[in-house]
C-alpha cells in the first residue's frame, strides 16, 4: 500500500508541476509510446543479456516486495521463539524423540503447528540442520557460530541479486533516454526544411526521452531497488534469531533464556514484550501437558 502511494506522490508531483507551469501533456503522450519502446525495450534487453533464467524469474518475483513488505512479522517472530522452544526442550528431554521431527519436518506435528514457517525451506533447513548436527556431536558453539553466519551471509547474497539487478536497470535508464533522444534529433534533423512550429515540436519529442529515461531511473527503479533490499535485509533477521536461539542452546542455557537471548537479539520493532512471549510459552507449555 505504500509503495502505491509512492508512485501516486511521484506522478501527481511531477506530471502536476508541468501543467501548473502551463506545460501541455500533447508532445509527451505523442512521443511516449515510442520513446518507451525504445528505452523500455533496450533496458529490458539488457536485464535479459545481464541475467540467466533464474535471475530474471527472481527479480520479477521480487518486485512484489516494493508493495506487500517483508515476509515476517512480528506475530511470526513469537511464533519462531515457541517452535524453537519446543524443539530445545524435547532435544534436552529426550534427543531421540526429536529425530522424527527434524527429519521430516513436513510430518512433524510441532512444525504443523506454524505452517508459514514450515513454508520456509531454508528457515526448516536452517533449524534442522543445526540441531541434527547437535545430535552427532558437532557441537562446539564457536564452530556451528561460524558456520552458521556462513550460511546466513550466503543466503543473503543470493536474495540481493534482485535489488541489485534493478539498481543496473536504473543506472542505465538515463543513458537510455540520451540514446532515445539523440534518435529523435537525427529524426528532427532530417526535417530541418520545415517550419519552426513542426520542428519545435520534433525537439519536445526527442527531449521526451531525455526526460523518460531519469524519471523511470529516479523515480522509479532507484526506489524499488531500495525497498526490495530494505525488505530482504528486514527479512534477514528472521534467520539470525535462529542462529542466535541454536548457537545459545549449544552453550547449554535453559530452553527459556536459549528464547530470551533470540528476543532480546530482534529487532525492537519487531520484538515481542517479555510479558507477550511468556504468555505465548505459557500455551506451548500446556499444550504439551
Amino acid at each position: 500500500m505504500v509503495g502505491l502511494v509512492g508512485i501516486v506522490i511521484v506522478f501527481v508531483m511531477v506530471f502536476g508541476g508541468y501543467l501548473l507551469a502551463g506545460g501541455k501533456m500533447g508532445i509527451i503522450l505523442k512521443a511516449l509510446p515510442f520513446e518507451m519502446i525504445m528505452i523500455g525495450g533496450a533496458a529490458l534487453g539488457a536485464f535479459v543479456i545481464s541475467n540467466d533464467v533464474a535471475g530474471i524469474k527472481h527479480t520479477l518475483s521480487d518486485m512484489g516486495k516494493v508493495f506487500k513488505g517483508p515476509k515476517w512479522k512480528r506475530q511470526d517472530y513469537s511464533d519462531l521463539m515457541c517452535l524453537m522452544f519446543e524443539l530445545i526442550r524435547i532435544a534436552r528431554a529426550n534427543p531421540v524423540a526429536l529425530e522424527e521431527h527434524i527429519e521430516g519436518p513436513s510430518e512433524s506435528v510441532i512444525f504443523g503447528k506454524y505452517p508459514k514457517i514450515t513454508a520456509d525451506k531454508e528457515a526448516v533447513a536452517l533449524i534442522c540442520d543445526t540441531l541434527r548436527s547437535a545430535t552427532m556431536n558437532y557441537d562446539d558453539p564457536h564452530q556451528v557460530e561460524e558456520v552458521l553466519e556462513k550460511r546466513i551471509e550466503a543466503t543473503l547474497h543470493h536474495r540481493m541479486h534482485s535489488p541489485h539487478a534493478l539498481q543496473a536497470i536504473a543506472d542505465g535508464l538515463p543513458a537510455l533516454g540520451i540514446v532515445a533522444a539523440v534518435l529523435g534529433v537525427i529524426k528532427t534533423m532530417g526535417s530541418i526544411d520545415q517550419p519552426p512550429e513542426v520542428l519545435g515540436k520534433l525537439i519536445g519529442g526527442a527531449l521526451v526521452g531525455t526526460f523518460l529515461g531519469v524519471f523511470l531511473a529516479y523515480g522509479f527503479f532507484g526506489p524499488f531497488s531500495a525497498r526490495v533490499q530494505t525488505v530482504v535485509e528486514e527479512d534477514a533477521n528472521f534467520d539470525k534469531l535462529i542462529r542466535e536461539i541454536l548457537v545459545a542452546n549449544l552453550h547449554r542455557h535453559a530452553p527459556n533464556i536459549c528464547i530470551e537471548v533470540g528476543r532480546q537479539n530482534t529487532p525492537s520493532h519487531l520484538r515481542p514484550s517479555f510479558p507477550e512471549l511468556e504468555e505465548a510459552l505459557k500455551t506451548v507449555k500446556q499444550d504439551a501437558a
